[in-house]
């Protein structure tokens, strides 16, 4: 009987999958070994990718309903690109919301309701010609992904309809097709009933935006295989078990012959397959098998090869396996019987020009950008991934959580507030075919992965008995993994749904708390360090944990990848946009920036940071040698060149390579064979020790770093101090006092109360006058933080100051001019800046804070001032070479680094505070000509910045493209600057140590020099 499509199956809870096939797995199949062996495109697929013809309607009043008649003459249409969103190729706009529902405020609906009045329709057309080789066979169709309910139709026949829109979706076509041209209709709806199960924390997109493709088969067709490869207690036996699904039973196989390779290609071992109750199962044993880990991505090759009753070979099916036992032991999660630590980030799927329709290109850059930064896990977050993706994840060695597709948040969380009356699916059993269809699709297609070691159940869905029994299916029909849910710690009830303790955003403090508490389950963070914009400062307590508590097993940073999209100002240039800017409302603005990894692909300087902290080997140098400990579980360092650097104020004085191998879960000690009196000049020394790839692999060439230590150590006072002789003219005018020497002048304004003139050989470096600055571009963390609320009277501080003194001394060939400031904000405030010119024209900048009670944090304590912008050329001996802050520069080192002043303004997508440097020693500040200044620090290291903006510029701004022209190099040396936290970006403070507390006394000191 022929189905009769209907509109109303949008918001009927029963109907998510009509004519829609099984699900299965995702092996490829080939019809000859030879085919197999090479395992590139599989003949019996085409590709519909490319240009189809579209037809966008606002809602589905005004699509064309008969638009898949064959009579109907779509030709005048319009074209898309499949794979793509419909929003960003020219139709509809793209909208950007977190928690809240897309339509909140704008329809009075409620699950599994959608809105009428918007609910985009893009009606699709292809027509294709059966490729030759497919001819005279059955005939399917795939979608990898289709947002978020389509239906199909064929030469005018109804085909199928399909919800989720992150697991493929497969028809069959052999009944509809006729010979020569055949035409492809299909309706994809962007508001479903899925649509209130896809609640993530995305841009709201729809179309097709994954590969569709028409398949066929061979005579006899393995539709589905579940291969396990799997280990005794004691790692030693491995068994291979495939449980194999035929098409039809219509045709049998004779026989079933498997075949293992190992990694170089040589048999392992054959057995043939076995066929009882109707089913075909292949089993082989071996002994010593090696193991699949992230360190050591071991993959065997396994070919099963299927026969016909005439003896002909008609499918080969090529599947990589990695033997691997992960398990629950002792409270403890564990890999191959070892403790496991997951150094993980969420990842969303990304591209800032086709949002989640990514490319092969993408996946590889980011397995290799993981793999470089120490990153050993991923969460799918919120959904299943391309299955490329987990291929990739089995080859390079990435562990990951596989998460459903399942996101509910606006259903119990309302601007941060739990109210779970309208929860759904919780308890509510009409909603739970619906939510288990999806688990059932994630799990099927993704089961043969080594990679996975735990399904999770959705993200932020409250709890209830639905997903409970989603966790109870994931246990039923899968023993070699664990299952993950966050939600239960809002209902603790359900408790059973999780295997482990999993909780988001929570602070060190907490996680430890529970873990003292003699807790049954051990603890991850599938969500932390929230890396919005400058953030991830204080990570290093929650990676201190790792080795404190052994239930402790680490976390997953959100997230990996700014989610801004491309877009053109009104001058046509290109910026990345965020909330808001496609005049999409509701919307979230710029919440979606949380990456560690800007948009573009470009790693951020907080990366920096993480792969620091997530290093497998710490390396802990002295003066005499370095303490090696290898925390990795199955790996030794013997892949890796041991190298040892001695540096003098941040120039090589020597270097050393050696082979040191030490074991994985172990430690060593290395002792440095420097030569003897190498360190008899008194200075600055730095002893840096890192581990380098000897020779290249998937993801970096020889010679890239895996793990760094340092050590500085000193043979003297920080910088001493040399007598500058010569002679200094004063001049004491109406407005001005002026100190000469023979080739510079340096005027001081009792008007302006401040520094107004360096000139250096009649060059002026001084475009605004220093001043005291308390104030800094407010951070995303921030705003959460409600920085301008709190502190906001520091900004108004660092604008408006009276200058109540000016003293002049001369005294020992130097001069010196010190300008008291009072503040509006407190009587009691008192700043102080001293400058002493000595007679080589070097000017000595002493700041001097005089603290006051009942006032809040002060942001920086500092000292800023302008040059012309033509002096951009930056010459640092400081902790870098990416920016780093008090709470984040474990991972800086000190050393010598050029860059220019523009690169000091960071890619976080709203302008903010970025580019400080800590432990600055020394900085030069030159054109082109190599003409300029250097700043020193006078006593101990400081804190510097060199923009193209002032912090009140940035301030102001919402996006780059409304900063002014860059007409001044900005100079910012600083005492402090508070930290920049990253514990969450709604709230959490900055940790205390991390702060500038306005009780206290304060001062610091710096020294310009001409260049």
């Amino acid at each position: 009987m022929t189905t009769i499509p209907k509109i109303e199956w949008l918001t009927d809870l029963n109907v998510f999958a009509v004519n829609r096939l099984p699900a299965h797995s995702d092996h490829r199949y080939y019809e000859t070994l030879e085919q197999a062996k090479i395992a590139g495109p599989m003949a019996m697929r085409h590709e519909l990718n490319g240009n189809w013809k579209f037809n966008y309607s606002v809602n589905p009043d005004n699509r064309p309903e008969n638009f898949h008649r064959l009579d109907f003459n779509c030709m005048g249409w319009g074209d898309i690109t499949v794979p793509g969103h419909i929003q960003l190729q020219g139709y509809g706009k793209p909208q950007y919301v977190n928690t809240m529902y897309p339509w909140d405020g704008l329809n009075e609906i409620r699950p599994p309701e959608v809105p009428l009045d918007h609910n985009p329709v893009g009606s699709y057309v292809k027509v294709f010609n059966v490729p030759t080789q497919m001819e005279n066979k059955p005939l399917y169709i795939s979608f990898q992904g289709v947002e978020s309910a389509f239906y199909v139709w064929l030469n005018g026949e109804f085909v199928g309809y399909s919800e989720d829109s992150f697991t493929p979706a497969e028809f069959e076509l052999t009944p509809f097709l006729t010979e020569g041209e055949n035409k492809l209709a299909v309706a994809v709806y962007q508001r479903s009933t899925g649509s209130w199960l896809e609640d993530q924390d995305f841009w709201r997109f729809s179309g097709i935006f994954r590969d569709v493709y028409l398949y066929t088969v061979p005579e006899i067709h393995v539709y589905d295989a579940g291969i396990r490869a799997e280990l005794d207690p004691t790692f030693t036996k491995g068994t291979l078990q495939a449980d194999l699904k035929l098409l039809s039973d219509a045709v049998s196989p004779s026989k079933i012959v498997a075949e293992l390779y190992d990694a170089e290609g040589h048999l392992v071992a054959a057995q043939n397959g076995n066929f009882t109750d109707g089913n075909w199962t292949v089993s082989i044993r071996i002994n010593n098998p090696k193991l699949w880990s992230a360190e050591d991505p071991y993959l065997y090759q396994f070919y099963i090869q299927v026969y016909n009753e005439l003896g002909h070979l008609v499918e080969v099916i090529p599947q990589k396996v990695g033997f691997r036992r992960f398990e629950m032991a002792d409270k403890i999660m564990r890999l191959n019987g070892e403790r496991i630590v997951f150094k993980g980030v969420n990842r969303h799927e990304f591209n800032c020009r086709t949002g989640r329709a990514i490319t092969k290109e993408d996946m590889l850059w980011d397995i290799k950008t993981l793999k470089g930064n120490n990153i050993n896990a991923v969460r799918t977050s919120h959904y299943p991934n391309q299955s490329y993706w987990y291929e990739l994840c089995d080859e390079y060695g990435i562990y990951v959580i596989d998460e459903m597709n399942l996101e509910t948040h606006g259903s119990w969380q309302k601007m941060g507030a739990v109210e779970p009356s309208w929860n759904i699916p919780g308890n509510k059993p009409e909603w739970e075919n619906i939510v288990m269809d999806r688990a059932v699709s994630m799990f099927e297609r993704d089961k043969n992965h080594p990679s996975i070691l735990i399904w999770s159940c959705g993200n932020e869905s409250y709890a209830g008995e639905v997903i409970l029994n989603v966790s109870k299916y994931f246990k039923r029909v899968d023993s070699s993994r664990l299952v993950h849910y966050e939600g239960v710690f809002h209902a603790r009830d359900y408790n059973d749904t999780s295997d482990m303790e999993s909780r988001m955003y929570a602070k060190p403090a907490d996680i430890e708390n529970y873990l003292n508490d003699n807790p049954s389950k051990p603890y991850i963070s599938c969500e932390y360090m929230h890396a919005m914009g400058n953030s991830l400062g204080g990570m290093n307590k929650y990676t201190d944990l790792e080795r404190k508590y052994p239930m402790y097993q680490g976390g997953f940073i959100w997230d990996y990848i700014d989610q801004s999209i491309i877009k053109k100002d009104r001058y046509g240039k290109e910026f990345l946009a965020y909330g808001g800017d496609f005049e999409d409302r509701p919307t979230d603005y710029g919440f979606c920036t949380n990456g560690i990894v800007y948009a573009n692909r470009e790693l951020s300087p907080k990366m920096q940071e993480v792969k620091y902290l997530y290093q497998n080997i710490k390396l802990s140098p002295d003066r005499t040698g370095v303490t090696i400990q290898n925390e990795g579980l199955f790996v030794d360092t013997s892949d890796y060149d041991f190298e040892y650097t001695l540096y003098l104020g941040g120039k090589e004085l020597y270097r050393n390579q050696l082979d040191v191998v030490v074991a994985p879960q172990s430690e060593g000690r290395i002792e440095f064979k420097l030569p003897a009196e190498i360190t008899s000049v008194s200075g600055e020394y730095c002893i840096q020790t890192s581990f380098k790839l000897k020779e290249s692999n998937l993801w970096a060439d020889a010679g890239y770093e895996i793990a760094f230590g340092q050590y500085v150590f000193r043979t003297e006072a920080f910088v001493e101090q040399t007598a500058a002789h010569g002679e200094l003219r004063v001049v004491t005018g109406d407005v001005n006092v002026g100190v000469h020497g023979p080739d510079f002048t340096i005027l001081f304004s009792k008007q302006a109360g401040s520094l107004v003139s360096l000139n250096y050989a009649g060059k002026e470096m001084i475009a605004l006058p220093p001043a005291p600055l308390f104030w800094r571009a407010t951070t995303d963390n921030d705003r959460g933080y409600s920085q301008g609320y709190h502190s906001g009277l520091w900004y108004a501080a660092s604008l408006a100051r009276q200058c109540i003194g000016m003293d002049v001394e001369q005294a020992n060939g130097q001069v010196s001019i010190a300008f008291t400031y009072k503040l509006s904000i407190s009587e009691k405030v008192v700043v102080k800046v001293n400058y002493t010119v000595l007679a080589n024209g070097s000017v000595r900048v002493k700041s001097v804070y005089q603290g006051a009670e009942n006032l809040p944090q002060l942001p920086i304590f500092a000292v800023s001032f302008k040059v012309p912008a033509d002096y951009d050329q930056l010459e640092w001996y400081a902790m870098g070479p990416e920016e780093n802050y008090s709470d984040r520069a474990q991972g800086a080192r000190l050393g010598i680094f050029k860059n220019q002043v523009i690169e000091n303004l960071s890619g976080y997508v709203m302008p903010q505070e970025s580019g400080n440097r800590t432990g600055m020693r020394r900085v030069s500040l030159t054109n082109k000509n190599g003409q300029g200044i250097k700043i020193s620090a006078a006593t101990k290291p400081l804190e510097c910045n060199f923009s193209p903006y002032t912090a009140f510029e940035l301030e102001n701004a919402q996006h780059h493209y409304e900063l002014p022209n860059v007409h001044y190099t900005v100079v910012t040396v600083a005492g402090k600057q508070m930290g920049v936290g990253g514990d969450d970006s709604w709230g959490a403070p900055v940790h205390d140590e991390h702060l500038i507390h306005a009780n206290q006394d304060m001062e610091f000191e710096f020294i310009i020099d001409r260049i």
